[in-house]
């Protein structure tokens, strides 16, 4: 299953944006689904996860507040709602698919960079 992330820009602390990751194959919607964030010279960390169903979502406590995780699998697609966005949120944040071995051994989309000015 292929990812493209979009939905990222520039936008002023206090800001939202929606990120959006679609899926090219339909069984998309038999996965779990994780969007990570790569801020400037850090490591990739874990934003938040939905599982197939969309009844289990997961955060990060920094962010738990602030975002809100949802897929459509009728569409295919899965959103990271991103509100209050504060500076530290800027990004690159990818999204990526767990055939059961772990997102690391799944599949990833090319990111959507998000960047918070003050």
């Amino acid at each position: 299953v292929q990812l493209q992330a979009s939905g990222g820009g520039l936008v002023q602390a206090g800001g939202s944006l929606r990120l959006s990751c679609s899926a090219s194959e339909r069984s998309f919607g038999t996965y779990t689904i994780a969007w990570f964030c790569q801020a400037p010279g850090k490591e990739r960390e874990f934003v938040a996860s939905i599982r197939w169903n969309g009844r289990s979502t997961y955060f990060t406590d920094s962010m738990k507040d602030r975002f809100t995780i949802s897929r459509d699998n009728a569409k295919g697609t899965v959103y990271l709602q991103v509100n209050n966005l504060k500076p530290e949120d800027t990004g690159l944040y990818y999204c990526a698919l767990d055939y059961g071995l772990g997102f690391e051994s799944g599949s990833w989309g090319q990111g959507t960079q998000v960047t918070v000015s003050s």
